[in-house]
């Protein structure tokens, strides 16, 4: 079995999030049991969630043990097996973790899934045609419910679920404007992905600023609004949001430090007749399949090209996802393996 390079988590963050909360350490891997499956990674994804998961208090899912491999979607190669329906050589997606190699008990519902790597480049299957993918499709489809032709915003544009929910919004007929921090990026979402406009956050330090360059993007308001961000982003769209508009919530990075983030007019709720809901994708495992087949068609077919950020090797990894945290990525963030 081969020798293991595996990313954990030495210590909490207390506040923001350094390089110094993870340790890279080598292990042996050990022998396959009946049933198991051993992976080489080929990808790793790096998402927002995790930063919740290295604190130790309460959230959505249970905090990430110290001196474990972090949790982490990975892509790669079947290298030895004693499942039957997994066999060498085969391209396969689990939760393998910051680490070179995983040992994945394959007959356990959902944990090694195959990939078809014809179409499709195996990495997008962390990305557009994965988890971020789907948590797109689900605020869009199943919470934003919109009709053709409204208007819908989405923050954190540039980046793997905000420019997957662009494609989706533009191919089922929606007006989309992007809320995106720097000029880059608002280019970006703008000339490559198709989107109607963007707006640069970066440009304005308070709500009342924003919300008026929304007004602007968004002359007849917003009827649905997907939210990555939250804070100063939040109340400037909730400034803007037509009557009966719906917020799908799946991301507050603006608070993952522990920063409290304040509403500063909740009355708009009720004098709007909003809705606001948050979701966990994870929850919401019956809609993938059909997630997924949109999602992969518009890839295959050309109409949605995402961008990804590619950083090089397993030690690269903290600081990758610390770039992250900060809005350095363009697309999906990821780390190559091999």
């Amino acid at each position: 079995m081969p020798t293991n390079h595996i990313v954990v988590l030495d210590n909490r963050p207390e506040g923001e999030a350094s390089a110094s909360n993870f340790k890279l350490i080598t292990a042996e891997t050990p022998a396959l049991q009946e049933g198991q499956v051993l992976v080489k990674h080929h990808y790793l994804s790096l998402d927002p969630y995790m930063r919740g998961r290295m604190n130790a208090g309460k959230n959505y899912a249970q905090p990430q043990p110290l001196g474990e491999a972090m949790i982490g979607g990975t892509v790669g190669e079947v290298v030895d097996s004693k499942h039957a329906k997994f066999t060498v050589g085969q391209t396969v997606l689990c939760m393998g973790g910051w680490q070179e190699y995983s040992v994945i008990n394959a007959g356990v519902a959902g944990a090694l899934k195959h990939v078809n790597a014809e179409k499709i480049s195996i990495s997008h299957y962390l990305g557009a045609v994965g988890m971020p993918g789907v948590t797109a499709w689900y605020g869009l489809v199943k919470i934003i419910q919109a009709k053709p032709g409204a208007t819908v915003t989405v923050s954190a544009a540039s980046g793997a679920v905000g420019s997957a929910f662009g494609a989706l919004a533009k191919a089922r007929g929606f007006r989309v404007v992007g809320i995106a921090g720097g000029k880059a990026k608002c280019d970006y979402v703008v000339n490559e992905l198709g989107f109607d406009a963007c707006v640069d956050y970066k440009e304005h330090t308070d709500y009342i600023s924003l919300s008026k360059a929304l007004r602007e993007a968004c002359p007849n308001g917003i009827d649905g609004h997907f939210e990555n961000v939250g804070g100063m982003v939040l109340d400037a769209v909730m400034l803007r949001a037509n009557d009966f508009s719906r917020i799908a919530v799946c991301g507050m990075i603006a608070g993952y430090n522990g920063e409290p983030l304040p509403m500063t007019n909740p009355t708009l709720i009720l004098k709007s007749r909003m809705t606001i809901e948050g979701f966990i994708v994870s929850e919401h495992m019956e809609v993938w399949p059909e997630a997924l087949a949109e999602l992969a068609e518009l890839i295959a077919s050309g109409k949605f090209n995402p961008r990804q950020t590619i950083a090089q090797g397993l030690a690269a990894a903290p600081e990758a996802f610390l770039g992250l945290l900060k809005g350095q990525n363009f697309g999906k963030q990821l780390v190559k393996l091999i």
